[in-house]
């Protein structure tokens, strides 16, 4: 009897075991069918029109920790104009580096100057085709309006807003579909929309309805379309001289539905003469990302995208020149300027204070040379090179790349 009543139970065991098992596979069966991998832009974000689940493969550190930053370098308009040797030598500045990354203007003003109905792509071309052949990834930076399309009564800028931002879309389509198949999904629209580079003045909802219809388009040419916001210029509000600072902007346009369109913002933190990491007592414009009061991350969570990630489109420092900072504790009245050395320092932290920061999805250094010489030292726009105007290397070219090997080696 006890010998029975014991294989009964054993049987009985093996029967709620085996039904147990069977129903963890159904369920995990049915959550995988559920609930399919989730990317940017494909969370069903009420502003995000043809948006889908395939996104490109590096788009940020906060989405997944196990990817590494995107490190770069960012030239603006620079390479479009260089000869082929120019070209290259530009370009080879990113490898020497150790970047993966260069972020370009794709600038509406240089493919289309004269009529909507003819093109210059070659341009561009001549830059992407340099990149690819060295293994370099692009963030293309589309802005800058030609004057056949400007608003009335604005007229002699490139940074004048298009009259219609369908065109300007329209142009952004066609710049998806020639590149996506040569690898570029990666668009940032316009350029430090807070400050004068939107002409006369910053507009939030004149950038927010453009930002809209080219993300919408970018969308519809190339599902891999990963779309930035334009790099946010770090200021404070200053209505004499047409700034609007950063959080300013960011909130106004977040209140018009300017973040639910985008899969990341971007921020431009010069934060010189202070390095990256450092936390004075007024801050600097690093720690506005995520840890000074009225952060862009309390800003994008206060607007129901915590979790948006923010690209570092342009940081760096400018050397030599009046006001000339050694560090960044004693700091000369009129500080324009830093020491190559101090250069090199800045370089160095940025990278280390970006990878620190998880909200930080990507960084790129300004710029691969300075395009002024001795004479026009009190241009500050002119000397945030790695290399002198005459081509020779500054101590940051060295430290920049020591900081993006010490940072792939931690990983």
């Amino acid at each position: 009897m006890l010998k029975h009543t014991g294989r009964r139970q054993q049987i009985l065991v093996a029967l709620v075991a085996f039904l147990v098992s069977a129903l963890a596979t159904v369920l995990a069966s049915t959550v995988t069918t559920a609930s399919p991998s989730v990317q940017p832009g494909s969370d069903g974000k009420s502003g995000s029109p043809g948006a889908t689940s395939t996104k490109p493969s590096a788009p940020s550190s906060l989405s997944d920790p196990r990817k590494p930053l995107p490190i770069g370098l960012a030239y603006g308009d620079t390479l479009t104009w260089k000869n082929d040797q120019e070209l290259a030598v530009g370009l080879g500045d990113a490898v020497d580096s150790g970047a993966k990354w260069i972020r370009v203007d794709l600038s509406w003003n240089d493919i289309q100057p004269d009529s909507p109905k003819t093109y210059e792509w070659q341009r561009f071309d001549r830059v992407l085709n340099g990149a690819r052949a060295r293994g370099l990834e692009v963030l293309a930076t589309i802005g800058y309006t030609p004057k056949w399309a400007r608003k009335a009564g604005c007229s002699t800028d490139d940074a004048c807003p298009p009259a219609d931002p369908a065109k300007f879309a329209a142009f952004a389509r066609d710049a998806a579909k020639r590149y996506a198949s040569q690898g570029v999904h990666m668009w940032e629209v316009w350029n430090e929309p807070n400050i004068p580079f939107w002409a006369p003045k910053p507009d939030p909802a004149g950038y927010t309805e453009l930002l809209t219809a080219t993300s919408k388009a970018l969308r519809q040419a190339d599902p891999q379309a990963y779309v930035l916001m334009g790099g946010l210029a770090a200021v404070g509000t200053d209505p004499s001289i047409a700034y609007v600072s950063q959080g300013d902007f960011l909130t106004a346009v977040c209140k018009l539905g300017g973040n639910k369109v985008v899969d990341a913002i971007s921020y431009h933190p010069y934060t010189y003469p202070y390095l990256p990491s450092a936390k004075t007592s007024f801050g600097t414009a690093m720690e506005d990302i995520s840890s000074a009061q009225g952060n862009l991350v309390s800003i994008l969570a206060g607007n129901g995208t915590p979790d948006l990630p923010i690209w570092i489109t342009e940081t760096g420092a400018p050397t030599n020149g009046p006001g000339t900072a050694t560090d960044g504790k004693t700091i000369p009245p009129d500080t324009t300027h830093v020491t190559e050395a101090y250069q090199a320092a800045i370089a160095t932290d940025t990278v280390q204070a970006a990878a620190a920061n998880p909200h930080v999805g990507a960084v790129f250094w300004f710029s691969d040379q300075d395009t002024g010489q001795a004479a026009d030292k009190q241009h500050r726009s002119m000397f945030y090179g790695l290399r002198h105007f005459d081509g020779t290397p500054k101590p940051a070219l060295a430290a920049l790349k020591a900081a993006i090997l010490a940072y792939e080696h931690s990983r």
